[in-house]
């Protein structure tokens, strides 16, 4: 089952994201064949991070759960919320993604 992951950033931790996020993208890159869609939220600039939205692909809530305690952002602290959701996707997706290499 698809879970969504709603991860917002607590306030003025910009360095303590770009500091962990190397740890972060390789935890990410270990569930690749399960992701479904991974990014940031970001403010209107397009560069200022917020938060993170991840949808990814669990045996149960409990797996996704457990996941996320792992994740290398939420065992530093980074977030100020998480949301955890299943989630099914019934439309076909257009536009948003980057090219395919």
């Amino acid at each position: 089952m698809l879970f969504t992951f709603i991860l917002i950033d607590k306030p003025n931790h910009a360095e303590m994201r770009q500091r962990v996020r190397p740890e972060h993208k390789a935890y990410l890159a270990a569930a690749a064949d399960r992701m479904a869609i991974a990014g940031p939220f970001t403010h209107d600039d397009g560069q200022t991070m917020l938060g993170s939205l991840l949808v990814i692909d669990f045996p149960s809530r409990d797996a996704a759960h457990a996941w996320l305690a792992e994740e290398p952002f939420t065992k530093a602290g980074l977030y100020g919320s998480t949301t955890v959701h299943a989630f099914v996707n019934l439309w076909p997706q257009k536009v948003g993604f980057p090219p395919a290499v």
